[in-house]
């Protein structure tokens, strides 16, 4: 009995990639005859023709779906949708601007054959990356790792493939701010990884902005960690802790050895200077908190992570 490799594809502007797309996937399934395929565009509220494109390609061939957004609703959310949607006995991700090289797929197919739940691909040269957002990744995982219980390999993209098991467990998590690849970590599951290295996007241009990459970045290190909470007590500790050890040295060499130093510091200068320490860190507290809070307000709001305005799933 034929098993079905369901392929989810988050869509935004990528018009012209599309075809190609699905021309390259449909060529790989026909080298594997032994597995079928549904190939799944999520269309992210593309402001092209991405729309049109996918439902004449639909309306030619049975294997492939697609989700259509109301709005733009963004790309983990995209990714969301398609698992929740996808029915294959494993689940594969890649992105429509072809930077995945999809002829990896058997590869990867074999792996999981092999008995692992997770398949993961981990990039290891992008040449269309500029130098600043490779720092930035970097310093990412490294801040993320410090701080996080689930340790991430830098490189680690959303081109994987996802046995079905983690696929339901995936589908039964209800938090709105998510990175997929830090959850599906979270999850765990037996992994192994395959690199590859990045291709050139075939046409148009990256969507995902510095300012999604920061809001993301800042997403993650709220929803796997709770050490920024905590950072703040720690800083409060340290800043009371100096405070009270250099109110106590001022005081001793001011008043009791009669400013034997000469340093001179007048008992406005000495409260002037614990205020600010103290709202300091009042304020590093409250934003900090505020962060929090304001996740925590997202959840409970129990808005709808996505919402479709299409669909075709046969």
């Amino acid at each position: 009995m034929q098993k079905t490799i369901s392929l989810v594809v988050p869509v935004y502007n990528e018009e012209k990639n599309l075809p190609l797309m699905a021309a390259l996937i449909k060529g790989v399934f026909s080298t594997i005859s032994d597995y079928k395929y549904e190939l799944i565009f999520v269309n992210d509220g593309s402001r092209d023709n991405s729309q049109i494109v996918i439902e004449q390609l639909a309306s030619n061939d049975s294997d492939i779906k697609f989700i259509e957004f109301s709005r733009n609703f963004g790309k983990e959310a995209a990714t969301s949708a398609g698992l929740a949607f996808a029915i294959g006995d494993a689940v594969m991700m890649a992105d429509a601007d072809l930077q995945h090289p999809v002829a990896l797929i058997p590869q990867f197919i074999t792996q999981w054959e092999a008995g692992f739940d997770q398949v993961i691909g981990i990039r290891t040269t992008n040449v269309s990356t500029s130098l600043t957002k490779k720092i930035a990744s970097r310093t990412f995982y490294i801040i993320l790792n410090c701080i996080s219980g689930n340790k991430q390999i830098p490189g680690t993209t959303d081109f994987r493939l996802i046995d079905r098991r983690v696929v339901d467990a995936y589908n039964e998590l209800t938090e709105r701010n998510r990175m997929t690849r830090g959850l599906l970590e979270w999850l765990g599951f037996r992994k192994t990884y395959i690199e590859f290295e990045a291709g050139v996007r075939a046409h148009g241009e990256a969507t995902y902005s510095y300012y999604k990459l920061l809001r993301l970045a800042f997403s993650s290190f709220i929803a796997h960690s709770l050490f920024p909470l905590k950072f703040a007590g720690y800083v409060g500790v340290f800043i009371t802790t100096s405070s009270f050890l250099l109110g106590t040295v001022v005081f001793i060499q001011g008043y009791l050895y009669d400013d034997l130093l000469g340093w001179n510091v007048s008992g406005t200068s000495q409260l002037a200077i614990l205020n600010v320490f103290l709202i300091g860190i009042v304020l590093a507290s409250l934003g900090l908190v505020a962060l929090y809070i304001g996740s925590i307000h997202e959840e409970v709001t129990n808005r709808p992570l996505y919402v479709v305005r299409s669909k075709k799933n046969t």
